[in-house]
């Protein structure tokens, strides 16, 4: 069965640290790219990280020098570092793996995981 599973979500106070994974399962996901995404209330997902199969990466620009995404291809886990994190991080945030495209369109990833609430308090 193919599954994404998140974890490492929580409440943090502003200019505090999280680090999220993402275990993969039911494929060998090496080959995939995986991004990062997130959801606040009363918005639209937006992509906030991605990580080719080689270890290229793409950011949005509000995430800059402050969260980094990385993968442990041999874990089937990727991860998404968060320092310095501020309330409009606030979100619930979505792993996915896609078998084509290195993207930031979230319509062109094949796979997701159910979500992990973060939420950082000011």
């Amino acid at each position: 069965q193919v599954q994404l599973v998140e974890s490492g979500g929580g409440l943090v106070q502003a200019g505090g640290s999280l680090r999220l994974s993402c275990a993969a399962s039911g494929r060998t996901w090496g080959s995939y790219v995986m991004g990062w995404f997130r959801q606040a209330p009363g918005k639209e997902r937006e992509f906030v990280e991605v990580i080719s199969s080689g270890g290229t990466t793409d950011y949005v620009e509000s995430v800059k020098g402050r969260f980094t995404i990385s993968r442990d291809n041999a874990k089937n886990t990727v991860y998404l570092q968060m320092n310095s994190l501020k309330p409009e991080d606030t979100a619930v945030y979505y792993c996915a793996a896609g078998a084509r495209w290195y993207t930031r369109d979230g319509a062109r990833y094949d796979y997701w995981g159910q979500g992990t609430q973060v939420t950082v308090s000011s």
